[in-house]
């Protein structure tokens, strides 16, 4: 329940910041932000990729 309060505490506090920027700083902070993750997301599933082998860790058929 702590985490809880404690997430909303802070999405209030950045919510209250991005409300008193000008919406073109905000729109370039996002696309930055979504960049980030995007590659951020590409990087560890060619990492998870080259882990693997590029095999599967288990049958999509559910044959063994």
């Amino acid at each position: 329940m702590l985490l809880l309060v404690g997430a909303l505490l802070v999405l209030g506090v950045v919510l209250g910041g991005v409300a008193h920027v000008p919406a073109p700083v905000s729109l370039v902070a996002g696309l930055a932000i979504a960049l980030w993750l995007a590659l951020f997301a590409a990087r560890e599933r060619l990492l998870d990729h080259r882990r693997s082998g590029g095999r599967l860790d288990h049958d999509p058929r559910g044959a063994r």
